[in-house]
């Protein structure tokens, strides 16, 4: 038989992967818990730990007692090995994570942009503070993704529009990677958000859900098969362009360079929070925000109710429509007006859904106990990318 060149190495890197990720995703273990959860054999999972711990990954950091030998040595991801950066960019905050490769953060700072419309600088800046913050050289970090409103072009990796950042137009990504000398990803800011909720989550461990987020935007993530849809151009999820019953067409949505399209009509102008705000002052709950004016209106029990009913009413046009598409049976409320709700809401909408739609999908509130789940979802991005990056040839 023809031996083909390169085997061996493959199934030494795959060896490799396959302990460095149960390393991660388990913690502390012994060469042989190694051997045993990966079907390696001890000598095979001694080379294995060798090459990692030659290659600065890996340390030992105890050891387990028991059996009638000497005590096993526990194997340990050094934590210090990779480091990642997440933000989130808004129009009026950028919000810096550094995390090392275990995910745990170890600074989280909050800059203002000033005025500045130079993403490039701004974003540079952003991450100079907090790496400073955290004691890290930014030459140790392994991967950065960015979260941004609006709709990201796969191909080129920049954003195509975004109503809330004008000044992130097309080159910036490429400009961004050769200020900070490495890769870099812009992600859309509900997608981060849904990985998120995958993690840590209520849609943990779950392959098919969409997340339904309406704050002062609106938008859907699509998660098929344990991976984000993002469409050919990049614009699934738009939901907020969703022609509804009842609502102008939006109209003039054309992206020519230089140019916003309108989104003046469409699901957007019933469930943003701009829109619920608006709508829980008719029915008496002027609280401030949309989230404030929700929450209030939950504690007020039957007074609150013909709100809440309004509310899962208008959400249930666009959930159904998603649903008749995708099917994707479990359905998550997040952003300021989906958390605010809670099951008060949920119950309405898959109620509501059930009624103009075949499918029935469970609808549940985010469960996500971060405070910033678009920059927690950054963060877990960065950290595929690091760990991959860790064992490239």
């Amino acid at each position: 038989m023809e031996r083909r060149p390169g085997v061996p190495r493959l199934l030494r890197e795959i060896n490799d992967r396959a302990a460095l990720d149960l390393l991660l995703a388990t913690g502390p273990m012994t060469r042989g818990q190694i051997g045993d959860l990966t079907g390696l054999s001890k000598v095979t999972a001694s080379q294995t730990l060798a090459r990692l711990e030659e290659r600065g990954l890996v340390e030992v950091v105890g050891a387990q007692a028991g059996g009638r030998g000497p005590n096993a040595a526990l194997y340990s991801v050094i934590p210090s090995s990779a480091y990642v950066a997440g933000l989130e960019v808004g129009p009026e905050l950028i919000s810096t994570a550094i995390a090392d490769i275990h995910g745990h953060t170890i600074a989280e700072v909050t800059v203002d942009p000033g005025g500045h419309d130079d993403p490039v600088s701004v974003v540079h800046g952003a991450i100079v503070k907090a790496c400073r913050s955290a004691k890290v050289s930014i030459a140790k970090l392994r991967g950065v993704v960015i979260g941004t409103p609006g709709v990201v072009d796969p191909r080129s990796g920049d954003v195509r529009f975004s109503f809330d950042l004008p000044g992130w137009h097309e080159g910036i990504h490429e400009a961004l990677a050769g200020d900070l000398r490495r890769e870099v990803t812009i992600e859309n800011d509900v997608n981060l958000a849904a990985i998120a909720e995958r993690a840590d989550g209520a849609a943990k461990g779950i392959d098919d859900f969409v997340l339904l987020w309406s704050s002062r935007g609106l938008g859907l993530a699509i998660m098929l098969g344990g991976k984000l849809h993002r469409g050919r151009s990049g614009s699934a999820g738009e939901i907020g362009y969703l022609p509804v019953p009842g609502v102008p067409l939006p109209e003039d949505i054309r992206t020519e360079p230089g140019r916003l399209p309108s989104l003046a009509g469409g699901l957007q102008s019933l469930v943003s929070a701009e829109a619920v705000a608006e709508l829980a002052q008719g029915y008496g709950f002027a609280a401030g925000s949309a989230g404030e004016c929700v929450k209030v209106a939950v504690a007020a029990g039957a007074a609150g109710e013909p709100l809440l009913d309004e509310i899962a009413h208008r959400l249930a046009l666009g959930v159904a429509a998603v649903c008749v598409i995708l099917d994707p049976g479990l359905v998550v409320l997040a952003g300021e007006v989906g958390h605010a709700g809670g099951a008060a809401l949920t119950s309405r909408v898959e109620e509501a859904v059930a009624r103009i739609c075949p499918v029935r999908p469970q609808v549940v509130t985010t469960t996500v106990t971060d405070n910033n789940p678009v920059l927690r979802g950054a963060v877990l991005a960065a950290l595929d990318q690091a760990r991959e990056e860790l064992l490239a040839p």
